[in-house]
């Protein structure tokens, strides 16, 4: 089994065409994409996951 690919916020913002901040708001109102935080701080955001949570919005459009 393939492993999933995990992106940094960066990569994610850049791939969903939005600002930083706006990702964090979004995570802070819990509507991002579910993230992993790892005990150093940084943040990442398993491809699979993104890729779920752009299509639950697509359905709720």
């Amino acid at each position: 089994m393939a492993r999933d690919e995990m992106l940094t916020i960066d990569q994610v913002v850049e791939e969903i065409g939005v600002p930083r901040a706006t990702f964090y708001r979004w995570r802070q109102l819990k509507k991002g994409p579910r993230s992993i935080k790892f005990p150093n701080g940084s943040v990442r955001i398993r491809r699979s996951e993104l890729e779920r949570w752009i299509e639950m919005l697509e359905d709720a459009a």
